[in-house]
């Protein structure tokens, strides 16, 4: 959900413009930006991945896009977040990652347009040094540069320029920002992968949006845990993530040399997500829902299909399959499956109920969040104080506001939701929940899928 100056063409109609004065207690201009989630706190590392997620999103399906008439729309939702971006990243060797007091926000329930929690902005630095956070930022910066790059091309380098600034100051002063900031951060995005991954990924983006053989040669030399788990989350992302686009680098002919190490390690993550095959790690519901975590399982499911579907094309169109094992998995399989997953989000399920907010006949009325499950100031002009809007938290009635487009947590391995807006297990949305979906639904649009 969007923070700051909202547009004229913002189109959740029952917002207001909210955090206006963000970063002013440290002189910047930190306005503007996604509240990660269901809260009124802006996390940088969640929307640094919501960003590049969304952006890849558009690098691999921006013409499905284009032909469903969302494009411009689409750019827009990456703009708002890489201006804001532009802004956390304007001084050298430092990065504002975080505005807002978490364990504050996390005492009071309030509309985001009239917050009065401290609106804390933390940052990493040579000092105290947060290189995962930093190169994730940088990665969302590179592959934002690419989106924009015909659109507008001096939007697009101003982004790069800014990104390889950024990926330096990650590389040369390494550190995990949860280390560096504690209980600002911690325990609501600890960064438990470490940063390795996020420097490969940054460096895939930027060499995918540069060219610059520099970072091919980095690439080439950083060292990955080769036991890292395929979570693909906003956390630990990077290398599942980067082996798949160098695979995408290697059979289009562009470099050679990524064949063998990224190709089995693309391969061993896609494995581990599918069911019936050698090594495969997948925990699948009696409904048929990729199942890894009772908190936000969604997620996991979103980035999944997207990244499948992906990974599909990409050896679709080389005439390659997946190997898992001995065990080869067509393109076609490993899409199948994918549609699967968005098929089930959207209302396939043994529930018949769709987890995307406003989506079908039934769908999340009790969505664990702020702005959507208080009246908004059009329907309740005078305040509502911090302790006062639980009052709301608690109410069995649906929320007043319709977040049309969220993807909430999702249900339990047993394919049960309970519509309980106090179980934000399952029923807080996410923009990183959102942001895959958005590729994956422009991919199966595309192919005539949906």
């Amino acid at each position: 959900m969007r923070s700051g100056k909202l547009p004229d063409d913002q189109r959740v109609t029952w917002r207001g413009d909210s955090a206006l004065s963000d970063g002013s207690t440290s002189h910047v201009d930190l306005s503007g930006g996604y509240y990660d989630a269901g809260d009124n706190v802006k996390f940088g590392f969640p929307m640094a991945f919501t960003i590049t997620m969304l952006s890849w999103s558009l690098v691999e399906n921006g013409h499905e896009l284009d032909e469903a008439g969302e494009l411009k729309n689409a750019r827009n939702a990456v703009r708002w977040g890489s201006d804001y971006l532009l802004k956390a990243a304007a001084t050298p060797n430092q990065l504002w990652v975080q505005v807002g007091d978490a364990n504050a926000d996390h005492q009071c329930w309030e509309r985001p347009e009239e917050m009065d929690t401290p609106r804390t902005a933390y940052q990493v630095n040579a000092q105290n040094p947060g290189s995962d956070v930093a190169a994730e930022t940088a990665a969302a910066l590179a592959a934002a540069s690419i989106i924009f790059r015909n659109a507008d091309p001096a939007y697009s380098s101003e982004l790069l320029s800014v990104a390889k600034n950024v990926f330096a100051f990650a590389d040369q002063h390494r550190g995990v920002y949860s280390d560096a900031l504690g209980v600002a951060v911690s325990p609501f995005y600890t960064s438990y992968s470490g940063y390795k991954d996020e420097l490969l990924w940054v460096a895939v983006w930027l060499y995918k949006a540069s060219r610059d053989k520099s970072y091919l040669s980095y690439i080439d030399n950083i060292e990955v845990d080769p036991e890292a788990t395929s979570l693909l989350d906003w956390d630990n992302n990077g290398n599942d993530y980067s082996f798949m686009i160098m695979v995408h680098m290697f059979l289009s002919g562009k470099h050679k040399s990524l064949q063998l190490a990224s190709k089995a390690r693309a391969d061993d993550c896609i494995c581990s997500f599918l069911p019936d095959v050698p090594n495969s790690q997948a925990t699948i519901t009696p409904g048929g829902l990729l199942y890894h975590d009772s908190s936000d399982n969604l997620q996991y499911v979103t980035n999944a299909a997207f990244v499948m579907l992906t990974y599909s094309d990409y050896l679709a169109k080389a005439s390659d399959t997946v190997s898992c094992g001995g065990t080869s998995v067509t393109p076609n399989r490993l899409a199948a499956f994918a549609r699967r997953q968005v098929d089930y989000i959207l209302g396939e399920n043994p529930a018949n109920y769709s987890y995307m907010v406003g989506f079908g006949s039934s769908f999340p009325q009790h969505v664990h969040h702020r702005a959507s499950s208080l009246p908004s100031l059009k329907q309740h002009p005078s305040r509502i104080p911090c302790s006062e809007g639980f009052t709301w938290l608690s109410s069995e009635d649906p929320n007043p506001n319709l977040l049309v487009g969220a993807v909430v947590g999702g249900p339990d391995r047993s394919d049960v939701y309970s519509d309980n807006r106090s179980n934000y297990q399952e029923a807080e949305p996410t923009t990183y929940n959102s942001a895959a979906l958005v590729g994956a639904l422009a991919y199966l649009y595309g192919s005539n899928s949906i």
